[in-house]
Order: structure tokens, then C-alpha cells, then sequence
């Protein structure tokens, strides 16, 4: 990987920099780096000691599809991108280099591949394997009959990730790998996630993250069930990765505290390597912080938030802003799709819910993540496909705004027009369920489709704002579903952190509250939530002593969080019960579409042999995730992933 040039000394003397402690105005600065990698850039985020954002840049990251359903990326084409970004954010705002303490990666959740022997990367395009492309993207369906395998064996450790191992996990990759490579180029192979492989382009080392692996790879930590060395032995010979055993599980990151070493979020991991700082342009030695996912990145970007809530929106037992009330706050990373994150104090498990996960963010605490596998793809979906669509768009740019804010203009219009007390009452008669991208919770289900009752002849923009208000609804409902369920699985959600582009949309925001019957809060950071959270990462890696202790992540997230603005639910009686009678009718869509399905398949499967699907066809449950893009869309965007 060739080196980015070594960034000029800190070019011209500032106050800050003063030698004359009567001029100096900042006698002690300290700034701290986030580095967000998604699927279609990355980005970095320098804030000060108080968590204000003082530097934000991106750059677009390469993504290959060689064929259907395969997605690749390079580690270093993403690497060149993160070292574009921090030296613009260090030119432009006039940053010296010196005053970085710390900083830390998020990224998704992609399998990278490197050559044990030299460090260098290993390509994962067959059959040639010849080029540079060493992820294969979170998103990418290619080990379809590996998945099936896997999830066949019906292992203990699949509880822990919501009962079946999803295709868009880590170790159907690598099975995949051992199945297509040759064995003596997979023999050489070590593994990690795209955060922990940024972490050891950092710093050199080969530690790894909790988050990583329990959420990821099928790592259970030591004393959980059992667990004796994290990684799953029997299960790994089972699927046919034994060679993965050898050496204490080396190649894929070893035996905490033996020959390996694993961190909760934040924790110092290592330093800045001196070729990784000339690459960045930074000082080497700066602490590098346990890398998370990047949904797990907006829990920490947004939960943390002082914000005026009360009654039972809290829990009562505690100060308001104590970690405890973390239990209450569920984090929603909204933006192609929208992932849940919630916390607990003991491990709560929930049918269709991912987890649950122990010490990724927090040791001795649990994690759980559920998520809706279309929400912004849905609302661009069902406004594109409406006769009326290309009208409202040449309509919302003669008014020089989106298409959101014109629609949502239009139904404020139509509630005028109409005389109607609330917008919830111009859809009253319109139930639209929105599977059309299959159900990741809390059904868990890729054949879940959509429905409609209420259908009309209207092509008008009426009718489209009318389509457009039922998919916020069914958006909602379905937020509320996913709530109902952890709460009554064992959590204790009482209010709903936002993030993501979907946090503009009000009306999309009050729907939210008003059928969840919680406060929605929205961050200060809309857009840079996710980066931001990276960044406190980074602040809690610089505060480690000697010992390497640092300081608790919640303190540093109660510290440095900003605080938006609240939006509660509605307080009309009327509408209350209204979203009530359609949450009844929501429901009745998602079991009913279930039923009908199972009594039309039993009268399928009465036609007889040549009509049944072929030996070793995979089954539903093999993942939550089938469909291919161009086949019906993603079954699970991350944030961040955009």
C-alpha cells in the first residue's frame, strides 16, 4: 500500500501555540478523531473536549459487483480515502496534528482478508483471486449453501444472534472462501472485520474488538454459557473451518489474554503506527480506540444526550442522565433502512432481534439490535413506482425543495382543504403494510412482502401524498411492533434516540412518537451522529493511564452528547385511538399475509414431487437477508451504509 506524503509541520505559529503564557488563549487543547466508514464513503470528525464538532470531511470509497449478488470493496482504496479526509479536515480548519489525543474506526460490518505471512491483502474475487478487492461487503449474498450449513447445525451459539446466522455475517464469508479458494492461498488467510482490520492498519497490532466479533462472527465472551475461549471449537469443525482451531484460533484474532487481546468499545487498543501517521498526516503514538460497528457508533453519537424528559419516560429509580437510564433509550440509526440498538443489564433474548451481545460497548453489559430492512428504500420505492411521481418532483423543483418537504406540504394542504383534524385523518381508510424488502424484526421472515387495503384509481398527487403518509404510518407501526416485542421479552424502552437523514422528515418524527406513544429525541448532529460517536471512541482511547484503565463511556457520552430537540407524542385522544385501531389492523396484515401463505403452500406441496422445489434449496431461515438488490431490494441497510 503505497504511503500518503508526510504532511507538512504545522505550518505558521498561532495563538494557541504561543510561547507567552499572557498571550496564550488556549493554554490546553485536545482534540479527538472519528472515522466512519460505510458502504459508499468515509468519512472523519475531529471534536474538541466538549464533543463540538470542528472538522467533518468525506470521500466517495470504491464498491465492485463482479456479478449478481457479490459486493467487494479494498482496504486500500479505503484507506487512501480516510487519509484524503483527515488531511482535509486538518488543512481547511487549520488543526495541528499535535492536539489529536485519540481516535477510533466505525465501519460495517464487512469481512477484510489478509496474507498471514506479509500482512498484505488478500483478494477475495474467484476464481482468479488476483487483484487487490480483500472485503466482501456486509451486503453481499454469496454463501448462500454455506449459510444453510451453518445454520443446519442449530448450534448453541446461534441464540446469541437472534437464532440463525444471517447471510450478511462474517463466517459464511470465510466458509465460502475455503470452498472457492485454493487451499493453499486460504492457508495463508487471516480474517477480520472491517473495523478491527482499519484498527490494525492503525496501529499494527492484531487485537480486536467485542463488537466485531460477538456481533459478527459468532464469538461468545468467556463465562457466557459456558464459553471457555470465546471462540466456538466444535462449531467451527462442524461447518468445516476446523483449520481455523489451529494455534488457538490465530487467524481469526486468538484467545483473549493468550495469544490475542479483545477490547470493549473505546478501550486503548493500541498507539498510531510511525507509517500510519505519515499516511494520516497525524503524530505517531496517539491512542486508537476498540473499533464498533457503525450502528453500534450511533448508539454512543446519540443516547448519551442530556434532554428534558420526564415522568415515565425515565426511570425513576435513578438521577436522569444516570447509565442506568440507558436501559430506557433505544437507539434508531435511520436512513436506507433503520437499525435498533437497545442496552441491558442482564442478557434479554428476543425472537427475530439480534443478540443478545456482552461487553461490546460496555463490559458486563448487554446489547440487543433489531432493525427494519427497508425504511428510507421504502419511502424512495413507493414514491418512484406512482404515476404521479415525476408531477410532484418537477412540482417540489420549481419550489427549489425535496420531495419530502413537498409532499409533506401537500398533505399539511389536503388537512386544510378537507377540514381534517389531524393528517392521520386523511389516511384513515388506507392500511399499507411495507414488507416489500422482506422482515428482519421482529418477524425475521426474507418472504414477508406488502400489502394494501383502500386501494383507489387516483393518480394524482393527492393519491401519491396519501401513499407517501401511509408509508411514514406503516414506518411507525412497525417501530412500535419491534418496541412491543423487546419490552415484552425483558427490556424497558421508554423513549426512542434517533439519527439519520429520516430525523428532517416532522411528520415522519411525530408519527413516530405518537404510535409508539414515547418521545422521539433527534440529535444536534443529524447527518454526522454515527462519525461523531467514533469520535468519543477516540476520547475515551486518549484517557487511558499507565495501567491503560480509561474513562467510563458513558461518562465521556454524558460529557460530549448534544442535545436536539424532543418530539413528543400527540396529546388528541382522537388520534391516539385512531393509530391504535391501525396498529390492530397493521398487525392483523403481517400474521394474516403469514397464514395465507402456509395454507396456499400446503395445497402446493399436495402437486407432487415435480412441482416441489429441488433437493438442498435454501430455506427461509437461513438467513434474514435473500433477496439481491436488483431482485427486490437489501434486506438489512446499515446506517452508515449509505
Amino acid at each position: 500500500m503505497a504511503s500518503m506524503p508526510l504532511r507538512q509541520p504545522y505550518r505558521q505559529q498561532s495563538r494557541q501555540m504561543s510561547t507567552d503564557p499572557h498571550n496564550e488563549l488556549n493554554p490546553h487543547l485536545d482534540h479527538f478523531l472519528g472515522i466512519d466508514v460505510g458502504t459508499g464513503s468515509a468519512r472523519a470528525c475531529v471534536i474538541d473536549n466538549k464533543g463540538e464538532i470542528v472538522g467533518l470531511a468525506s470521500e466517495n470509497i470504491g464498491l465492485w459487483q463482479p456479478e449478481q449478488g457479490y459486493y467487494e470493496q479494498s482496504t486500500n482504496d479505503i484507506w487512501r480515502c480516510i487519509c484524503n479526509s483527515v488531511h482535509r479536515i486538518l488543512n481547511q480548519h487549520n488543526i495541528d496534528p499535535s492536539t489529536i489525543r485519540g481516535l477510533a474506526f466505525d465501519a460495517t460490518c464487512s469481512l477484510a482478508v489478509f496474507a498471514e505471512d506479509t500482512d498484505e491483502p488478500v483478494s477475495v474475487t474467484g476464481p482468479k483471486f488476483d487483484n487487490d478487492r480483500n472485503i466482501v461487503l456486509w451486503l453481499d449474498h454469496r454463501p448462500v449453501e454455506e449459510t444453510a450449513k451453518i445454520n443446519a447445525t442449530e448450534h448453541n451459539l446461534l441464540r446469541y444472534v437472534g437464532g440463525t446466522m444471517s447471510i450478511e455475517m462474517e463466517i459464511p464469508k470465510v466458509l465460502w472462501l475455503k470452498n472457492h479458494m485454493p487451499k493453499e492461498l486460504f492457508d495463508r488467510c487471516k480474517f477480520y472485520d472491517l473495523a478491527d482490520a482499519l484498527t490494525h492498519m492503525a496501529t499494527g497490532n492484531e487485537n480486536r474488538s467485542f463488537c466485531s466479533t460477538v456481533c459478527k462472527q459468532g464469538y461468545v465472551p468467556v463465562g457466557v454459557d459456558g464459553s471457555v475461549k470465546g471462540w466456538q471449537g466444535d462449531f467451527l469443525e462442524a461447518i468445516g473451518l476446523g483449520d481455523l482451531v489451529k494455534d488457538d484460533f490465530k487467524r481469526l484474532g486468538g484467545v483473549n489474554s493468550v495469544n490475542g487481546l479483545y477490547k470493549s468499545a473505546g478501550e486503548k487498543c493500541g498507539t498510531l503506527s510511525e507509517k500510519a501517521a505519515q499516511d494520516l498526516g497525524l503524530n505517531p503514538g496517539i491512542a486508537v480506540g476498540s473499533g464498533v460497528i457503525d450502528a453500534y457508533a450511533g448508539w454512543v453519537g446519540t443516547v448519551g444526550a442530556k434532554v428534558n424528559l420526564h415522568g415515565s419516560s425515565l426511570s425513576t429509580d435513578y438521577a436522569s442522565n444516570d447509565r442506568q437510564q440507558a436501559f430506557t433509550r433505544l437507539a434508531a440509526v435511520a436512513g436506507t433502512s433503520t437499525c435498533h440498538i437497545a442496552m441491558s443489564p442482564e442478557p434479554v433474548f428476543v425472537k427475530g432481534v439480534w443478540g443478545p451481545y456482552r461487553d461490546v460497548l460496555i463490559p458486563g453489559f448487554w446489547m440487543a439490535e433489531g432493525g427494519q430492512s427497508a425504511t428510507g428504500e421504502l419511502l424512495k420505492h413507493v414514491l418512484e413506482t406512482h404515476p404521479a411521481f415525476q408531477h410532484a418532483m418537477s412540482t417540489a423543483d420549481s419550489y427549489n425543495t425535496n420531495i419530502y418537504d413537498y409532499l409533506n406540504e401537500h398533505l399539511k394542504d389536503m388537512q386544510a382543504k378537507q377540514n381534517a383534524p389531524t393528517i392521520s385523518y386523511l389516511g384513515r381508510h388506507f392500511y399499507f403494510y411495507g414488507d416489500l424488502f422482506g422482515n428482519r424484526s421482529p418477524i425475521a421472515d426474507p418472504r414477508m412482502t406488502g400489502s394494501v387495503i383502500g386501494l383507489s384509481s387516483d393518480k394524482s398527487v393527492d393519491g401519491l401524498a396519501l401513499y407517501y403518509y401511509a408509508t411514514m404510518e406503516f414506518i411507525a407501526l412497525q417501530t412500535h411492533q419491534i418496541i412491543e416485542t423487546m419490552n415484552k421479552s425483558g427490556h424497558q424502552i421508554k423513549s426512542i434516540f434517533m439519527s439519520g437523514s429520516q430525523c428532517q422528515n416532522s411528520i415522519l418524527m411525530s408519527l413516530m412518537a405518537s404510535a409508539c406513544n414515547m418521545p422521539v429525541l433527534i440529535p444536534q448532529y443529524v447527518h454526522a451522529a454515527v462519525v461523531h460517536g467514533a469520535a468519543m471512541l477516540g476520547a475515551k482511547a486518549a484517557s487511558a493511564d499507565k495501567d491503560g484503565k480509561t474513562e467510563a463511556l458513558w461518562d465521556i457520552m454524558d460529557r460530549m452528547s448534544k442535545p436536539g430537540k424532543t418530539v413528543p407524542p400527540t396529546n388528541d385522544p382522537h388520534e391516539q385511538e385512531l393509530l391504535k385501531v391501525k396498529y390492530k389492523v397493521f398487525l392483523d396484515q403481517c400474521h394474516s399475509q403469514q397464514e395465507y401463505r402456509r395454507d396456499v403452500d400446503e395445497v402446493v406441496e399436495k402437486w407432487g414431487k415435480g412441482n416441489k422445489e429441488p433437493e438442498g434449496t435454501v430455506k427461509p431461515k437461513v438467513e434474514q437477508g435473500e433477496k439481491g438488490k436488483e431482485g427486490g431490494g437489501i434486506n438489512m441497510m446499515l446506517p452508515g451504509s449509505i
